[in-house]
């Protein structure tokens, strides 16, 4: 697989940060991949596997995931100390209101980093920069 080190870069320095990060791109652009290959390097930087959640809504097992209250309580339930933990929710727009869902994370637990995907038609910026103002990183993919 291509390393996406342009993007990878960019992103490098926000691994720990408590801002969300946000990937957005058209269907099929690797923003999937991208994700992937930020997970391989915050393992090979040490993290255990039981700290890094990683939610694909295209896969049909994380399907009962998309009301956002078993979400959120998914994502709590997972969390089971105060080392940091690593959320990947990749197409996240599969999930009516996930904008509370990564609010209420990052309100409520300060030992996380929110990572998301989502495609551009789907992921409002509106929508996002009313209930995260100033609190995420956007990365166009």
């Amino acid at each position: 697989m291509l390393k996406r080190e342009t993007y990878l870069s960019r992103i490098r320095g926000f691994y720990d940060s408590d801002l969300v990060k946000i990937l957005v791109g058209i269907r099929k652009f690797g923003k999937s991949v991208i994700l992937n290959q930020i997970v391989e390097e915050i393992k090979d930087k040490g993290v255990l596997e039981n700290h890094i959640i990683y939610v694909n809504f295209e896969l049909v097992e994380f399907e009962e995931l998309q009301d956002y209250k078993k979400l959120n309580k998914y994502i709590k339930d997972n969390i089971k100390d105060d080392k940091i933990y690593y959320i990947f929710l990749d197409e996240i727009q599969k999930v009516e209101k996930f904008e509370i869902v990564v609010n209420s994370l990052r309100a409520s637990l300060s030992n996380v980093s929110i990572f998301i995907t989502g495609s551009n038609s789907k992921l409002l910026p509106d929508k996002l920069s009313t209930v995260l103002s100033g609190r995420y990183v956007l990365f166009n993919i």
